[in-house]
């Protein structure tokens, strides 16, 4: 055994809180990991799906986004909801799956929920991100509906089983 460090050479307690933070720094930078999150917004009756284009992607598919920095996922979702389609959630999403999203980088993960209880509060006015929100029956999607949006319609409500990919 060595011989034991003096009190002068022992590493303080903020000094090791500050290395700590500093290897967890180093290691964010090196290897980012991007969360997002999504729902499927489902109206019972009329078995409808809520969808929302975008202006820069094609394509109809679920509200949602990233999750920002101190937020929860829950929380990024409310917030995602609010500002794409002036969705309020009445009650707390159900989390279905979380999804590896391959096609967005190496390290992107979507968190996917369904929500079945929430009210909206007006039409969504078109904006520079949102383009259109609308509901649309299960059987009558948008034919340029995106293909991760369909395959979740069909993990849901089809008997598909439920990807390990968005």
């Amino acid at each position: 055994m060595g011989a034991p460090v003096s009190a002068s050479r022992a590493p303080s307690a903020g000094w090791s809180r500050l290395r700590t933070r500093l290897m967890h720094v180093a290691f964010l930078l090196g290897r980012p990991m991007t969360l997002g999150a999504r729902a499927m917004v489902f109206r019972e009756q009329d078995r409808a799906v809520l969808l929302v284009r975008h202006s820069y992607v094609p394509g109809w598919q679920f509200p949602g986004g990233g999750v920002e920095p101190g937020e929860a996922l829950e929380e990024a979702l409310a917030r995602e909801l609010r500002e794409e389609a002036n969705i309020e959630l009445a009650a707390p999403p159900a989390l279905k799956a979380v999804y590896f999203n391959r096609n967005a980088s190496r390290r992107d993960h979507v968190a996917f929920y369904l929500v079945t209880s929430f009210s909206q509060t007006g039409e969504k006015v078109p904006d520079r991100e949102i383009v259109e929100a609308r509901f649309f029956g299960l059987d009558v999607l948008p034919a340029d509906t995106t293909p991760a949006t369909r395959r979740r319609v069909d993990e849901i409500f089809g008997d598909a089983p439920v990807s390990r990919y968005w």
